[in-house]
């Protein structure tokens, strides 16, 4: 994968965590108005004082899809925040791929039980 692609494909993971715990809810109005709609926002403690601190991230790889998906699963399994990436294949892949995950944020010693065994990049 080239390094911007890369790039790209981490950024996509850090945020989906987040976006997939915002929903918008309508409180009902006139002729579809926006004006009454309030966002709500599940954050986990740890993902609020993430979204509040320094942004910390750290950048490991694994071998192949199996192990990435063992390592997603593990996550959600434990109730970790966690968001999987797939590209959807319109100019390197070619076809959808699974590129990467975020796990966290949370604890990082609870993170590490995951990740722990997997070279940094």
């Amino acid at each position: 994968m080239r390094k911007g692609k890369f790039a790209a494909q981490v950024a996509h993971a850090s945020m989906k965590v987040f976006f997939d715990r915002i929903e918008d809810e309508k409180l009902g109005g006139f002729f579809g108005s926006d004006e009454n709609v309030v966002t709500i926002c599940d954050f986990t403690p740890e993902m609020d004082k993430w979204r509040k601190g320094v942004f910390t991230k750290i950048v490991v790889g694994c071998e192949d899809l199996e192990s990435l998906m063992g390592l997603y699963n593990n996550a959600n399994s434990k109730g970790i925040p966690c968001a999987l990436i797939e590209d959807c294949g319109k100019t390197e892949f070619k076809e959808p791929t699974i590129t990467c995950i975020a796990i966290g944020p949370d604890n990082a010693e609870l993170i590490d039980t995951i990740t722990g065994g997997c070279k940094l990049l």
